[in-house]
């Protein structure tokens, strides 16, 4: 492997001079930079960044903890965050936690070890006491999406309550009054947020909230389908189904098929997320669309604002707004 050592051979100059045009730590002149670019190229030398950054304090890395980058919704928040880094000269690692806190635990434990300048987390659950870790070593830290009682990081969420009102809503005007639910797999935010809208909406409306007209799925296509295959199959079959993602909305339309069923003419479905794949469906689906390019740029600007700037000043909490599509899956109850 080409050294230090080898560059300074090549351009007869010190090493101390490569490493004073590497780090720009000290004037040297055109004629011996030139020299040390030039055996550079020649060698193919890459410098050790990341020893640089420890050398600096800095390693110019930040680390993104998701629940699950299969889900769309993640992967374009993960695009998001990865395009501002980069563009600000930032590495992002990846981590997929699976929806599983031990795993969690571990990512955060190695990116600790990999001496990341901060965090962009995305809780899988309920307990995050392992965070404690990061506040306690002045890790910068931004909690994106899912609501962790923290008090000294920087929080972007979205209005989930006001999303799962909007859509539950949007049925209740169309005149379904037998609205099935279908919610995430636990009582966390952004799920219960959504299920909260659902149910303020029922009762401004005056209809009864009904417990077997919620259902529990998964976040995923296999949940959502399994869910709607319950509620249809119910001593009373929902005229419209509100689902809280849009994997779960697309494995509803799945079962209403399956049923005999067709979409909207017999039962109406409303997703969330507005994912690529809603608008491509047939009939395309009507959804609650979430600000993902936002949510995942303004994590990235208040991170690195922290690392740049020193972990200092109050901790911000910031409530993006939702947006509700409607398309072809929502129509009125059958006569």
């Amino acid at each position: 492997m080409t050294t230090i050592k080898d560059v300074a051979r090549l351009a007869d100059v010190s090493t101390a001079t490569v490493s004073h045009v590497i780090n720009e730590t000290r004037y040297v002149s055109d004629e011996l930079r030139a020299r040390v670019l030039e055996a550079m190229e020649t060698l193919d030398y890459r410098p050790n960044v990341l020893a640089q950054g420890l050398r600096g304090g800095e390693t110019h890395t930040i680390g993104l903890v998701v629940p699950d980058n299969a889900n769309p919704f993640f992967a374009e928040v993960s695009r998001a965050v990865e395009d501002v880094g980069f563009a600000r000269g930032y590495s992002v690692i990846l981590c997929n936690t699976g929806d599983d806190l031990e795993r969690e635990r571990a990512y955060i434990d190695v990116l600790v070890a990999k001496q990341v300048d901060g965090i962009i987390f995305i809780a899988a659950g309920d307990h995050h006491e392992h965070l404690d870790e990061l506040t306690r070593r002045s890790v910068p830290l931004v909690l994106a999406d899912r609501d962790v009682d923290l008090t000294d990081a920087d929080v972007v969420l979205v209005n989930n309550e006001r999303g799962g009102y909007e859509a539950t809503k949007h049925l209740l005007d169309l005149g379904h009054r037998w609205i099935g639910c279908i919610a995430g797999p636990s009582e966390a935010t952004p799920s219960a947020d959504r299920v909260e809208g659902y149910v303020r909406a029922l009762r401004e409306a005056r209809v009864p909230v009904e417990d077997a007209a919620i259902e529990t799925g998964d976040f995923r296509y296999q949940g959502g389908e399994a869910a709607a295959e319950r509620l249809l199959g119910g001593s009373e079959r929902p005229t419209a189904i509100f689902a809280c993602n849009d994997l779960m909305a697309i494995g509803a339309l799945r079962a209403v098929r399956g049923a005999g069923l067709s979409v909207p003419h017999d039962i109406s479905v409303v997703g969330y997320d507005d994912i690529p794949l809603a608008s491509a469906m047939s009939p395309a689906l009507t959804t609650v669309a979430q600000p993902v390019d936002q949510l995942g740029a303004l994590s990235t600007e208040l991170l690195l604002s922290r690392i740049e700037n020193g972990s200092v000043g109050t901790a911000q909490r910031i409530m993006l707004e939702t947006r509700l599509v409607i398309r072809g899956s929502s129509g009125p109850p059958p006569q």
